[in-house]
């Protein structure tokens, strides 16, 4: 009885293993872009959130810009450069090296560029040729080697009688 539990065991770790190794080595394909397709979803959903981000920024602006007329004066000298009508005023000037450093900066930091996980890494390095046939025949002879060794025994009668 324990014999038996023990083959049984084996032949279902086998067997699993091999069908695993051989569906996986089919699917490899189907599974990287799977994978791939849903790393470019999330970027598509990063982007879409800064783009939304973006737009509720200049939305509040555009509302200020309509809501005071002086706001237009105040906030032209520092955006466009040029001399303030006030002489008091005191307004920040900006490098274009400073400015392109601060919007690459920003850029960087709002792409949130996925990391590629290790499943993808591993799929993909499954995904060559040698390596995809090299799994398949081995979950082939998993499973071979579970139905030889731990499948059902059959008794063997002589038709001879003991006697």
């Amino acid at each position: 009885m324990q014999n038996t539990i023990v083959r049984v065991f084996l032949f279902v770790v086998f067997f699993s293993i091999g069908a695993a190794a051989m569906s996986g080595s089919i699917l490899c394909s189907d599974l990287l872009r799977y994978y791939h397709n849903r790393q470019a979803l999330k970027a598509a959903g990063l982007t879409l959130a800064r783009l939304e981000s973006l737009n509720a920024d200049y939305d509040v602006l555009l509302r200020q810009l309509r809501d005071d007329p002086n706001f237009f004066e105040r906030i032209a000298p520092a955006t466009l450069g040029v001399k303030p009508a006030d002489a008091n005023a005191i307004y920040p000037r900006a490098t274009a090296e400073q400015l392109a450093a601060a919007r690459k900066a920003l850029m960087e930091g709002a792409s949130g560029e996925p990391v590629e996980p290790r499943v993808v890494r591993w799929l993909i390095r499954c995904n060559r040729p040698p390596q995809r046939i090299a799994f398949f025949l081995s979950g082939g002879f998993l499973i071979l080697i579970s139905f030889a060794f731990f499948g059902p025994r059959t008794q063997c009668y002589n038709n001879r009688t003991a006697g």
